[in-house]
């Protein structure tokens, strides 16, 4: 069966480490010339040293590039459409995270999560929108969290608050795109282990105690249920399924979640020690 995203032109921000890097390859192995970009020069490296040994490691093009400096992402894209004639997906992945109370961050750490989650988000879309809608089709990805429907202790208020920008921007964005050819699709995720998010920046004992009971995804997990979204053109993927009713449960009676989230015994499992490595299926 012929790969289905042949001859298409993917780019994805945050796309050299965790999820984004697992994604960048899945688009590729699926038939879409892909360009990735990433800010941290060391992931940006090992990236490119794994990509000259995938068997799609010719269809992707990695940089490096600084969402919140506006001239130098969009000419990124620009030159990606210039190069192409085409810009047919674009997942939105870059994410700053800094997981501290409000009191340990700086202004500039909270502003920076959100310019980097939100700003970013909206500079890739105003800019690619109009290519999409002229060429009469497309499909934007915007990589959210559960964070932004589930308000539970241990959590960034920074992190937080640009999820949620993320998830209102993107539901907003569906309906105004409702009546066009191009589709629009939110990410809830949930934990994902084996990343640096966990290797770096969020301790275990800051995740809900509820956490140790429930499976953890990895990224080539999160690849292949997203890439199946975009097939289907599925408006919201929400990973794991479980959390689904959990969000609905919340909505109802969130003092309970959160009690509910508080509760268990022993130790943290440590997400950051998960190895992975993606393998199309």
């Amino acid at each position: 069966m012929e790969p289905f995203l042949r001859g298409q032109t993917a780019v994805i921000t945050g796309g050299t480490q965790g999820i984004g890097w697992a994604l960048t390859q899945a688009l590729a192995a699926h038939g879409a010339q892909v360009y990735a970009c990433g800010y941290s020069a060391g992931s940006l490296e090992r990236a490119e040293a794994e990509r000259a040994n995938l068997p799609w490691g010719g269809q992707i093009a990695l940089t490096r590039c600084d969402v919140t400096d506006r001239a130098q992402y969009v000419g990124w894209l620009e030159e990606v459409y210039g190069a192409n004639g085409r810009l047919d997906l674009l997942i939105h992945n870059a994410a700053y995270v800094q997981w501290d109370d409000v009191l340990d961050m700086s202004i500039e750490q909270a502003q920076h999560t959100m310019r980097v989650g939100y700003d970013g988000l909206v500079t890739g879309v105003r800019t690619a929108l109009p290519w999409m809608l002229a060429a009469g089709q497309g499909h934007i990805v915007a990589v959210g969290s559960i964070t932004a429907r589930i308000l539970v202790r241990g959590s960034s208020a920074a992190y937080t608050a640009t999820k949620a920008a993320i998830d209102a921007y993107t539901v907003t964005l569906q309906m105004e795109l409702a009546d066009t050819p191009v589709r629009a699709t939110l990410v809830r995720l949930g934990t994902v282990a084996g990343t640096d998010f966990f290797k770096k920046h969020v301790q275990p004992e800051r995740t809900p105690k509820l956490n140790k009971y429930l499976p953890a995804l990895t990224p080539p997990q999160v690849a292949t249920a997203v890439l199946r979204a975009i097939r289907k053109q599925q408006p919201i993927l929400t990973l794991p399924g479980y959390l689904g009713p959990l969000s609905v449960i919340y909505q109802i009676a969130p003092r309970f979640s959160r009690w509910l989230a508080d509760q268990g015994w022993g130790a943290h499992p440590d997400y950051g020690r998960v190895d992975w490595k993606y393998d199309r299926q």
